[in-house]
C-alpha cells in the first residue's frame, strides 16, 4: 500500500496495543500449526492440536500461546518431551509485529489487512527455512488476497479504484518480474558457460530448451517460490514498495548468510532467500526507506 493508505490514522491506546498484542499471539499459535502441517500436505484444522510425540491431543488450558509453555516448563504434560522454544517464539513474535502495525497505522482500514499480510510472511519465511519451500498456499494465496483486499482498501478509503487497481496489479508485476528477470538471466548466462549446480541441470540431464517450461521456471539457486512470494509482497506493498523490499532483502540475505556459513561451518550450505525477503517486507511497512512514497 502507498499514499495515504499506508499513513497513521490514529494512535491506540495502550490497552488497544495490548489487545493487539494478544490477538497477534493467538495468531501465532495458529501460524505454528500451518508451518508444521502445510509443507507436509496435512490439514491445518484437524486433527486439533496435539503433541507430535506423543499424539496426545492438547487440553485448552495447556494451549495458552507463550503462557501455557511457560507453566509446563517447555514440556508436554503427557509424554515430558521437551517442546521446541521455537513455539512461544512465533507466538510472541507475530504479536509484536501487530502491535507494531498497529501502532504504525493505528484505527485504519489498512491495518488487518497488513496483519493478515505479516502473518502470512511469518509463515511463509520459517516454512523456507525448514524445507526450503514456499507453499503456493501461501504466495499466490495471498498474491489473490493482495489484488483484491489493497484496492478495496484503498478505493473504500476515497481513492480512485483504476489507481488502486493499478498500484497493486503494478506491484505483483515489478515484484514477480525484476526476481525472474535475474534468476533468467543468471540461468541463462549459466548455460552458456556451461556452469552446473546442485540439482541444475541434473546428473544426466541438459540444460533447458526455450520449448520446455523448465526453461522458463527453472533456475539454478533461486526457487520459483521467491519469485511468487515477491509479487505477492508486490501486490500488498506496490512498485516502490517491492523495490524497497528487494533493496532491504538483499541487504538482509548478506547478513543471514554469513550467520548461517558460520552457524553450519560451510560457506557454501545452501538456505532458502524467503527469510530475508520476509524481513525485507517487514521493515519496508514499519520503517520504509522513502515513506512518502
Amino acid at each position: 500500500m502507498t499514499g495515504e493508505a499506508m499513513q497513521t490514522t490514529a494512535w491506540l491506546t495502550g490497552a488497544g496495543l495490548g489487545f493487539t498484542f494478544a490477538f497477534g499471539l493467538v495468531i501465532g499459535s495458529f501460524l505454528n500449526v500451518v508451518i508444521h502441517r502445510l509443507p507436509l500436505g496435512q490439514s491445518i484444522v484437524k486433527p486439533g492440536s496435539h503433541c507430535p510425540s506423543c499424539n496426545t491431543a492438547i487440553k485448552p488450558w495447556d494451549n495458552v500461546p507463550v503462557l501455557s509453555y511457560l507453566w509446563l516448563g517447555g514440556r508436554c504434560r503427557q509424554c515430558r518431551v521437551r517442546i521446541s522454544p521455537r513455539y512461544p517464539a512465533v507466538e510472541l513474535l507475530t504479536g509484536c509485529v501487530f502491535a507494531a502495525i498497529a501502532w504504525r497505522f493505528g484505527a485504519s482500514p489498512a491495518t488487518p489487512v497488513l496483519m493478515l499480510f505479516a502473518a502470512g510472511l511469518i509463515a511463509a519465511a520459517l516454512i523456507d527455512l525448514d524445507h526450503r519451500i514456499i507453499p503456493d498456499e501461501i504466495s499466490l494465496g495471498g498474491l489473490a488476497l493482495g489484488l483484491a483486499l489493497v484496492p478495496a482498501v484503498q478505493a473504500g478509503s476515497g481513492g480512485p479504484l483504476a489507481d488502486a487497481l493499478g498500484v497493486a496489479w503494478g506491484g505483483a508485476l515489478v515484484g514477480g518480474g525484476v526476481l525472474w528477470s535475474v534468476a533468467f538471466l543468471h540461468a541463462r548466462l549459466s548455460a552458456a558457460m556451461g556452469r552446473e549446480f546442485e540439482h541444475w541441470p541434473g546428473e544426466g540431464e541438459t540444460y533447458p530448451t526455450p520449448g520446455s517450461l523448465d526453461y522458463w521456471i527453472w533456475f539454478p539457486g533461486m526457487g520459483f517460490g521467491d519469485i511468487k512470494l515477491l509479487a505477492m509482497i508486490g501486490a500488498f506493498l506496490g512498485p516502490w514498495g517491492v523495490l524497497q523490499t528487494i533493496i532491504a532483502a538483499s541487504l538482509a540475505g548478506i547478513v543471514m548468510g554469513v550467520g548461517w556459513a558460520l552457524a553450519t561451518r560451510s560457506w557454501s550450505s545452501p538456505f532458502g532467500f524467503g527469510p530475508a525477503i520476509a524481513l525485507g517486507a517487514l521493515l519496508v511497512v514499519l520503517v520504509p526507506f522513502f515513506p512518502s512514497l
